[in-house]
This record gives structure tokens, C-alpha cells and sequence, in this order.
């Protein structure tokens, strides 16, 4: 009887596909390209995932999982549970369809006749969906005709893994990925028979209760395994509950997920394979996040952190915050504006030598000053309150000096610098002017990211280059709003003076140089050859540490997203230990060594004389030592000149106590000139008898002189009553002539 009603049922199907026409059908790659996951993979340059992010809030799709990646148990469970002769029939299984209309004639329940294929069909096309009153006799006629023209054109095997990547499952999961993610926690070629049979029992019915569910996953589980005992069933109602109620699989997870949502924003794509190195991303953050902990003592919960590769500009880690240890853990730190302290402080001296305003070797001031500006006398102090009296440059950078910094800024002017701080990848917000002689001292606010680029363009001998985030990327600048322009990309290769990039970089990685604020046994010293910086903003509201190595760039900052100032965390107990531990993990197997000295430099012996006497400083100011200079401005002997009482040149006693030789004074002509006079001292006392000249021309009689200076390169000389030099001292004067204010119009 069957059989006579499936001959009559067959022909009147043939019939109606023979007058319907049907869509094209997909090609089995088209489908493949064509799917989407709802989320976004982001990948180390290796493709090991780093962070997995969400982007289609109405379904959960995971990655298209090749039929070779699923579990055997799941393939079979599958195929038993949905379409029994999958492998015989070419699309319409025609016994099951006879069956099902013999049960429909008899109101008997029997199995739907619907195949793999045929349900494949209807997911394809819109046109073919099931509704929630389910499918018009039109569209299971159509949903035969195409799963017929499938089996034509593409093999079991694509069938079956199409199928499995976009059959629904239970609410908003679709595809075999997420399910095995979300209520297993797992991957698809994982599933065992349990977890494969409640699969199955998901597809007939996703939104049925867990006991339902349970009973069909224990039905497809004895035909799949009949040895099964009937205690397996009676545990499969506690699993299947269990496991409808898990969310093992976040909607956004990983190791990265500011980069995520960077990259994201450039290249929405299912896959995006980024420069980072996946084994470093995890062991920086997980090395900020421990040191975190040990400071939470101090007010500190924030930190992010940066390695740029110095030959290519790829970055290699991207750690955004400390994550679950803040409370502002969506705000990335490494794009963040912050002031970024003492660490502007190597691209100012680096300006200045370039300018040749200063030498390595030149001595400067480190005592109380006040600078007149517009909005007052500005009072620069260090970091530790006290003054080292003079010192040299390479003293004053390495042990991060606050006042001399801020004369080298008198010099340079803040306009110049800010010009600078943009050439080499570090844009202001503001102009120069805006920020006056604080800036020496990072009263500006730049990120880290911008910043660490520019320590690169120091570590690449002055060369600026862009970073690069996506592999296969050309690289990019690392602040859209630094405001370069495509010609000014190209004409700013070279940022920074080569040979002035080349001394700051000796100068920062010189332990001997550093002691002075850091002691010789310091945490920024290591094993390899690096040079590095460290920075405290005002209020201690932000600590960074920022260094190179001969092929890396790292940079680290600590403190509070909120602003809030952190308590008693130093140069050394901030960022330092974070910088210092993963540059020792860059270079556990890697050697750097000092890079070699460009052409226009020499190295000279040099001597630094005696102190004036007044206590704090002596004898000789700092120790003989070889020095790099920039060809043209190399000198062997700076000296402050005794204190009275010593011999002089021509057997007598008066000396030039203040200034010392080699002084280099910075003109300001914004201020005025009765403010700039320089004061000379002898030491001797009044009616000595003594006269002071200025290149040969005398000036001023007494033990003491005040000069109005203007430009150029001095010779002081000190001249008893008889006419014989005493004492002489060379000095130099910079910047624009001083003249009297013009009036207001």
C-alpha cells in the first residue's frame, strides 16, 4: 500500500519541479566565502587567536569549522538523528517522505521527511526559511527541487559541513562552533558521545526544556552506542540541563582587546592577523598586572604598555589596562593623553646638541632660578627638592635634573621644541608658547604610544618611522590626529640629528651617569645594552618608564585612568620594574649590543676642574672621562675655577669665582634686558684694586660686576692694579640680541 501511494506522490512531485523554477544554486565556496561570524578573530602574527570580539548582537555564530574538525561522535549523531540514509539518497529520501505521508493520512506521528539536504536548502535561501507556522506547500516543493540541484553540484561531504556551520541550534546560537563554545566549552573536534547526542537532540527541537531535550539526547545516544546502560540515560537529564544553562563562550575574550577594538575600527573583517607576538602580549600583561597588585598599597590600579619593533615599527605587545584590577578597564592607556613627566627631557638635550648650544660635557647650572614669564616667575624644582650645583649635560639628562633640563629649554625655546616633539612623532595639542619653560618638565599631554614612537626615533639614530599594526599593512602614523600630512610623512624621515641621537642614547644608557638620583644599583641597569628613561608627572599622577634596546622600543605607564594621584611610587618603584622585566624577557635569548657611533662624531678626553669652594661641591666637579662630541664643538677641559685664596695665573690670589668657564648663557628676548645681566665674582674683597675686561676692552672696576651680554664668545678677563691678568674665563652667549621692549601700540 506504501508503495503504491509513494509512485503516485513521486510523479506528482516530479511534476511540479518540473513547472517550477527554482533559484540558482549557491556553489558550495561561495558559501563557504559568503559566511560571517558574529565575531571579529584577532590573531598574532602567528594566528594564535588574541582576542575574540563581538560584532552582530542578534546571533551567535563562531568560525566556519571544516568537516574534518568535528568530532566523529558529532558527524555521527548528526546524520542518525536527522537523516538516517544521508549516503544513499540523492537529496529527498523518498521513503521517508513516502512514510511521512502515510502517517500524515493515518494522523499517526512518524519522523519528518525533511534531509539534510533539503534542510540545508531551506538555510540558504531566504525565499525557502521556515516560518514559525512552518512551510507552505510551495516551499517544501521548492525546498526539494534545490536540495536535488545541491546534491548535483556538490558532495556529501560539503553538504554535510555547510550544514553543521549554519543549522540553528538554541536560541541565538547558530552553527556548530558556537554551540560547542558556548554550552561545552570546547572546540567541535572535542565532543564526545554525550555532548554530540545533546547536539543532535538540539537541532529537532532548540527551544525545548532541558528534560525533553535530555530524553532525545539519550534516544540518539542508544542508536549511536546500544551497549549504553540505562544509568547513562538517566545522568544525561542532569548533563543536559547543566550544560543549557552554561555561556563558556564570552562575547568578547582574549589577551588584547584594546588592539581589538583599534584594528577593529580600521578593518572590520571575520579575521584580522595583527604584528603583536602573542607570547609576549601574555607575559606583559601579565607581568603589569602582578606588579599592579604589589602597588595597590599605593593608589595605583592603572597601567598599559607598548613594544614597538625598532627596525620595521611593528607592534609587537598592546596592553591597554590592567584589566580586571580596574575600574576603568574599557579606557586604553596606550592612546590616553597624559603628561608624560621627565621623559620629553631626551628630545630636548637632543635638540640642543643638535643645535650646538650644548656639548655632552658642558657644564649647567643646577640652582634655585627664576624665569620670568607672562604669567609670573616660574620656579622649576627637583624631583628631590635639593640642587647639585653644576653639573654636565650627561649628568643632568642621566640623573634627570629638573632645572638644568629647564635652562636647556631657555635656550632652545618652547616653540622650537614643540616643533620638535611633532617632527619626531610626539604632536601637542598646543603650541610651544602655550606651555612656556614647564615643558621641559612634561606639562604637556601625549600618549604612550606617540611617545615610545618617538624613544624609537632616538633608537633608530634620529631616523622617524610610523608603526604598523595590521600584518600586511603599510605602517601608519600612530595618532590620526598628530595633523601630518602625506608630504610632510615623506620629508620628515630624518627627525633628529644623528649624532645627537646617538649621544642622548649613551648618555641614558650610562649607569655611572644615572647614580647621582638612582645609586648604581638600580633597576633600569641590565645585563644587555639599553637606554632608558623614566618620568613622574606633577602631583604624581602618572610614572613611565621608557627605554630601547638595540631592536626593541618599550614603553610603560602606571597610575590612575580617574587622574587621581598615586602615593610615594618613584622613578624606580613605578613603571621601572614592568620596563625592566620585559625587556629581559625580549632578550632572553636575543643579545643587544651598543649601536656603533655614526659618521661627525668625535670622542675626547675630558677634564672637569675644581669647585668654587662654597661647599657644595668641593674638588673637581665630576671625573675625567671620554666623551662624544659632534665634530666642531669638542673641548677638553670644563672647569669651575677655584675659590679665593688660591694661586692665580700670574702667581697672585685673585680668582673668577662665578661664572665658570665653558658657561653658556641663553638669552630670553622676551625678557627684560636689566633682568638678564650676568653677575661676575672674584672672591676678593672691595678696594683690591682689581678691573674686570671684555675680549681685551676693559669694563667695570671692584670685586664684583654686573654685564648687559650680548651674542658671541667671550673672554673674561680679571686684572690687578698693576695690569696683569689674574684670571680668565671663556664663556658663551646665545640666542637673539637683547634690546629694550618695543612700545605698546
Amino acid at each position: 500500500m506504501r508503495a503504491t501511494i509513494a509512485r503516485p506522490l513521486a510523479a506528482l512531485l516530479c511534476m511540479l519541479a518540473a513547472v517550477t523554477t527554482a533559484a540558482a544554486v549557491p556553489t558550495f565556496d561561495a558559501v563557504k566565502r559568503d559566511f560571517r561570524s558574529s565575531d571579529v578573530a584577532v590573531l598574532d602574527r602567528h594566528g594564535e587567536l588574541l582576542q575574540r570580539v563581538r560584532i552582530d548582537p542578534t546571533v551567535r555564530r563562531g568560525q566556519w569549522i571544516t568537516l574534518d574538525a568535528v568530532s566523529p561522535a558529532l558527524r555521527t549523531a548528526m546524520v542518525l538523528s536527522e537523516d538516517k540514509r544521508f549516503y544513499e539518497h540523492s537529496g529527498v529520501d523518498w521513503r521517508a517522505a513516502s512514510s511521512a505521508a502515510w502517517g500524515n493520512l493515518w494522523n499517526t506521528k512518524t519522523r519528518g521527511a525533511s534531509t539534510i539536504t533539503m534542510q540545508l536548502a531551506g538555510l540558504l535561501d531566504d525565499d525557502l526559511r521556515r516560518s514559525s507556522s512552518g512551510r507552505s506547500f510551495s516551499q517544501k516543493v521548492g525546498q526539494t527541487v534545490a536540495a536535488a540541484k545541491l546534491e548535483r553540484s556538490w558532495r556529501k561531504d560539503q553538504v554535510l559541513e555547510a550544514y553543521l556551520n549554519t543549522v540553528p541550534f538554541r536560541g541565538e546560537i547558530v552553527g556548530i562552533d558556537a554551540l560547542s563554545r558556548t554550552l561545552f566549552g570546547k572546540a567541535p573536534h572535542g565532543l564526545d558521545a554525550r555532548e554530540a547526542a545533546v547536539a543532535a537532540a538540539l537541532v529537532r527541537a532548540p527551544n525545548a526544556k532541558p528534560g525533553v531535550v535530555a530524553q532525545r539526547a539519550c534516544e540518539v545516544l542508544r542508536v549511536m552506542e546500544p551497549e549504553r546502560s540505562k544509568s547513562d540515560c538517566e545522568a544525561m537529564d542532569m548533563f543536559a540541563s547543566a550544560a543549557l544553562q552554561k555561556r563558556a563562550f564570552d562575547s568578547n575574550e582574549g589577551i588584547a582587546p584594546h588592539l581589538a577594538r583599534r584594528v577593529l575600527r580600521e578593518r572590520g573583517k571575520d579575521e584580522i592577523t595583527t604584528t603583536l607576538r602573542a607570547p609576549l602580549q601574555r607575559f606583559a600583561l601579565t607581568s603589569l598586572q602582578r606588579h599592579l597588585r604589589e602597588l595597590r598599597g599605593r593608589h595605583v590600579e592603572d597601567g598599559a604598555l607598548v613594544v614597538l619593533d625598532n627596525a620595521n615599527g611593528d607592534v609587537l605587545a598592546w596592553v591597554g589596562s590592567s584589566g580586571v584590577l580596574s575600574q576603568a578597564a574599557e579606557v586604553d592607556g596606550v592612546t590616553a593623553q597624559r603628561q608624560p613627566g621627565s621623559t620629553l627631557k631626551p628630545l630636548l638635550y637632543a635638540e640642543a646638541l643638535a643645535e650646538r648650544r650644548l656639548t655632552a660635557a658642558s657644564l649647567l647650572d643646577d640652582s634655585s632660578a627664576q624665569i620670568a614669564t607672562a604669567g609670573g616667575l616660574y620656579i622649576p624644582q627637583n624631583y628631590d627638592r635639593q640642587f647639585k650645583g653644576p653639573v654636565s649635560v650627561r649628568t643632568a639628562l642621566a640623573a634627570s635634573l629638573n632645572v638644568p633640563a629647564v635652562r636647556t629649554l631657555v635656550m632652545v625655546s618652547p616653540a622650537a621644541f614643540a616643533r620638535q616633539l611633532r617632527v619626531a612623532g610626539v604632536p601637542l595639542k598646543q603650541s610651544g608658547d602655550y606651555y612656556g619653560y614647564s615643558l621641559a618638565l612634561g606639562s604637556a599631554e601625549v600618549s604612550l604610544l606617540a611617545l615610545t614612537n618617538g624613544y624609537r626615533t632616538l633608537a633608530n639614530g634620529g631616523r622617524f618611522g610610523e608603526i604598523r599594526i595590521v600584518a600586511g599593512l603599510p605602517p601608519s602614523l600612530p595618532s590620526p590626529s598628530g595633523g601630518r600630512s602625506k608630504t610632510e610623512e615623506v620629508q620628515a624621515v630624518r627627525a633628529v640629528d644623528a649624532g645627537a641621537a646617538f649621544i642622548v642614547g649613551d648618555i641614558l644608557s650610562d649607569a655611572n651617569a644615572r647614580a647621582r638620583t638612582f645609586g648604581l644599583d638600580s633597576i633600569l641597569s641590565t645585563r644587555f645594552w639599553t637606554a632608558v628613561k623614566t618620568g613622574t608627572s606633577k602631583d604624581m599622577r602618572d610614572n613611565w618608564a621608557l627605554g630601547w634596546s638595540q631592536r626593541y622600543t618599550v614603553g610603560v605607564w602606571v597610575g590612575n585612568a580617574s587622574g587621581a594621584p598615586m602615593w610615594d611610587v618613584s622613578g624606580t618603584s613605578g613603571a621601572a620594574p614592568v620596563w625592566a622585566e620585559v625587556m629581559r624577557f625580549l632578550h632572553a635569548n636575543e643579545p643587544s649590543r651598543a649601536p656603533a657611533p655614526p659618521t661627525g662624531l668625535v670622542r675626547t678626553h675630558v677634564t672637569f676642574g675644581s669647585g668654587n669652594g662654597n661647599g657644595n661641591d668641593g674638588g673637581l666637579l665630576e671625573a675625567a672621562r671620554d666623551e662624544w662630541f659632534l665634530q666642531g664643538t669638542e673641548q677638553a677641559e670644563f672647569a669651575l675655577d677655584s675659590a679665593p685664596g688660591k694661586s692665580g695665573r700670574d702667581g697672585g690670589s685673585a680668582r673668577i669665582t662665578s661664572p665658570s668657564t665653558g658657561t653658556i648663557i641663553a638669552l630670553d628676548p622676551d625678557i627684560p634686558p636689566n633682568r638678564q645681566r650676568v653677575r661676575f665674582e672674584s672672591g676678593a674683597g672691595e678696594g683690591s684694586g682689581l678691573r674686570w675686561q671684555i675680549d681685551g676692552k676693559p669694563f667695570a672696576r671692584g670685586a664684583s660686576a654686573q654685564w648687559l651680554p650680548w651674542p658671541g664668545r667671550h673672554a673674561i678677563q680679571l686684572v690687578d692694579a698693576a695690569g696683569k691678568v689674574q684670571d680668565e674665563i671663556k664663556l658663551e652667549v646665545r640666542g637673539a640680541g637683547v634690546i629694550s621692549p618695543a612700545p605698546k601700540r
